[in-house]
């Protein structure tokens, strides 16, 4: 079991940023990797970012390449998501996930087996 806590979403402007944490608990010893996803309303939930057990690879939807960073720290079973020159059409609820696999590419949310409870970040323009 691994459970995941989002924290640090909030109200921002465009232009603006805001750091997501994701906290890990329960089997943290597992060499996951971690991915990002986010969901508007009456969208489906789309894949933002994942980096592998190590942090030596990432990989970006495009629509967010340049503007966001995702990375980790094991030691504090901590994954983050850094979002700068944020768009309005960034809002949305943030969830990040656990799996066995990382996938240098654009993933569905089936391949991760392990979810947060989300964070809502809402960009004004």
């Amino acid at each position: 079991q691994v459970q995941l806590v989002e924290s640090g979403g909030g109200l921002v402007q465009a232009g603006g940023s805001l750091r997501l944490s994701c906290a890990a608990s329960g089997r943290t010893f597992g060499r996951y990797a971690k991915a990002w996803f986010r969901q508007a309303p009456g969208k489906d939930r789309e894949f933002v970012a994942a980096i592998n057990w190590s942090g030596g690879r990432t990989y970006y939807t495009d629509s967010v390449k340049g503007r966001f960073t995702i990375s980790r720290d094991n030691a504090k079973n901590t994954v983050y998501l850094q979002m700068n020159s944020l768009k309005p059409e960034d809002t949305a609820v943030y969830y990040c996930a656990a799996g066995e696999v990382f996938i240098a590419g654009t993933a569905p949310s089936a391949q991760y087996d392990y979810w947060g409870q989300g964070t809502q970040v809402t960009v004004s323009s």
